[in-house]
C-alpha cells in the first residue's frame, strides 16, 4: 500500500480530543488505555511486552520501524499492545536480522496502528491530563466522532479488566535456552512442558519458580544465565503447590493491569513470604508490597521509557533504568507477616518524582524493584539485581 492510498484514521481520547493520521498495520477500530513511551529504539520489545496488554502505545521517537522485526527480539510469543501510534513508520526494513517489516508484523497479529500523528502533542496532552482511554478509529468523518466517543465510553476501563489471566501460562513450563546463529542474541528462550526432561547439565542447578503475571522473555533469560533452573508457573498457582516443589527461590514477574485488583495474588504471596526467597519485578514488586502491608496508587501518566534515573540508597549511586508502569507503591516503616513485625527498607528511589523504586525485607529474604533490571529495551545498569537474587538464594540453601 503506497502512502497516498492509505485510509484516514483518528486517535480519539475519552476527553473528546482527536489527533488525525493515517491507518497502518491492520485496519480496524481498537480501544485501550492511551500511554506514551520515550524509547528511541526497541519498538519490537515494547510491542511484545505483556505489560502493555490493553494499551494504545504512543512512541515519541519520530521515525519507527526502520530496522524491521526479527525472531530473536521478542519479549513474548505475540504482539501484546492494543494499538500503536507513531509519527512516521518506515516502509522498509533495513537490517540483516529483519524477517519482516513492522507493518507486516502488525497485520499478521491484527494490531491496528495510526501514523502521521503529532506524537509529541499526544504526549504533552497525556502528561498534562493524565493517562486515559482512547480509540483508533479508521475512516472517521467529523459526523462519526460523537458515535465513536459513545462506543469508547462503553468500553471497560483499563483497571476493570483482568489482563494477567490473559497473559499467564496455562500450566507449568520449563525454560530452556537455545543457541542461535545470531551473535547479538546468543541464547533464545524456549518454554517447554514438564514432560520434557531437564538437560543433564542443568540438574545440579538450584530451581527457581516464576509466578507468571505476564513475564518477559528477557527476565527468564537472565534468570537462567544467572545459574538457575527456571520453571514458570500460572499466576494462580496455590502456595502449597509451590512449597511442595521445594523451590530455592521465587520470582514474581512483571505484568499488565491494576495491581489493586489482584487480591488473590496478594494473599497467595503473603502466605509465601518468609518461607522462600522472593524477588518481585514491576507488577510483582507491587504485589509483594501489598502482601507486606503497603498500598498501590495510579500515577498521573506513568513511567515508560529507558531513561529513568533511580538512586540506590545504600551507595548513592544513580542508575539509568528501563521502566514501564502506571502504578506505584507506598510502604509503611514496618511489615507484619503472620506474627512477625519486620522493618521495611526502601532501597531505591526515583529521582524524577521520588516514588519508591525498590524495597527489601532482609530477614524475610524478600525484595522488589519497580523498574526493569532486565531492560529489553534499555540500559543494563540494574542487571546486577539478578546476581543479588542469586546471592540470597544461595545463602538460603546453606542455612
Amino acid at each position: 500500500m503506497v502512502m497516498n492510498e492509505r485510509r484516514r484514521a483518528l486517535l480519539l481520547l475519552e476527553d473528546a480530543t482527536t489527533f488525525p493520521g493515517l491507518a497502518f498495520g491492520h485496519v480496524g477500530e481498537r480501544s485501550g488505555e492511551a500511554v506514551f513511551n520515550t524509547s528511541m529504539t526497541g519498538y519490537q520489545e515494547i510491542l511484545s511486552d505483556p505489560s502493555y496488554r490493553g494499551q494504545l502505545v504512543t512512541l515519541t521517537s519520530v521515525h519507527v520501524g526502520n530496522y524491521g522485526i526479527n525472531a530473536n527480539d521478542m519479549e513474548s510469543d505475540r504482539v501484546q499492545v492494543a494499538g500503536l501510534v507513531v509519527r512516521s513508520a518506515s516502509r522498509r526494513a533495513s537490517n540483516f536480522r529483519a524477517t519482516r517489516t513492522l507493518e507486516a508484523w502488525l497485520c499478521e497479529h491484527e494490531i491496528p496502528g495510526i501514523m502521521g500523528v503529532d506524537t509529541r502533542a499526544v504526549t504533552r496532552h497525556l502528561r498534562d491530563r493524565g493517562a486515559m482511554m482512547g480509540m483508533i478509529v479508521p475512516d472517521a468523518a467529523p459526523d462519526d466522532i460523537h458515535a465513536a466517543l459513545e462506543r469508547l465510553k462503553n468500553v471497560p476501563r483499563y483497571e476493570e479488566r483482568d489482563y494477567v489471566a490473559e497473559c499467564s501460562v496455562p500450566a507449568p513450563r520449563r525454560v530452556l535456552l537455545e543457541e542461535t546463529a545470531d551473535p547479538y542474541v546468543p541464547l533464545r528462550v524456549t518454554l517447554v512442558g514438564e514432560e520434557t526432561p531437564w538437560p543433564e547439565r542443568l540438574l545440579e542447578l538450584p530451581e527457581v519458580g516464576v509466578l507468571d503475571f505476564g513475564v518477559k522473555y528477557s527476565i527468564l533469560r537472565l534468570l537462567a544465565e544467572s545459574g538457575f533452573r527456571v520453571t514458570v508457573f500460572p499466576h494462580d498457582t496455590a502456595p502449597e503447590t509451590l512449597l511442595a516443589r521445594e523451590l530455592s527461590g521465587l520470582l514474581l514477574s512483571n505484568g499488565p493491569g491494576d495491581p489493586g485488583r489482584l487480591g488473590g495474588a496478594v494473599e497467595r504471596v503473603r502466605s509465601l513470604v518468609g518461607k522462600v526467597p522472593i524477588f518481585g519485578i514491576c507488577l510483582g514488586h507491587q504485589i509483594l508490597a501489598q502482601a507486606v502491608g503497603g498500598r498501590t496508587f495510579k500515577l498521573k501518566f506513568g513511567h515508560r521509557g529507558p531513561n529513568q534515573p533511580v538512586r540506590v540508597e545504600a551507595t548513592g549511586r544513580v542508575q539509568i533504568t528501563s521502566q514501564n508502569h502506571g502504578y506505584t507503591v507506598e510502604l509503611g516503616e514496618t511489615a507484619q507477616i503472620n506474627e512477625r513485625v519486620e522493618p521495611v527498607e526502601v532501597t531505591h528511589v526515583n529521582l524524577n518524582d521520588r516514588t519508591v523504586e525498590g524495597f527489601a525485607l532482609p530477614t524475610l529474604r524478600a525484595f522488589g524493584l519497580q523498574h526493569h533490571p532486565e531492560a529489553g529495551p534499555g540500559p543494563h545498569d540494574a542487571s546486577e539485581a539478578f546476581l543479588d537474587f542469586r546471592k540470597v538464594v544461595m545463602a538460603s540453601r546453606v542455612l
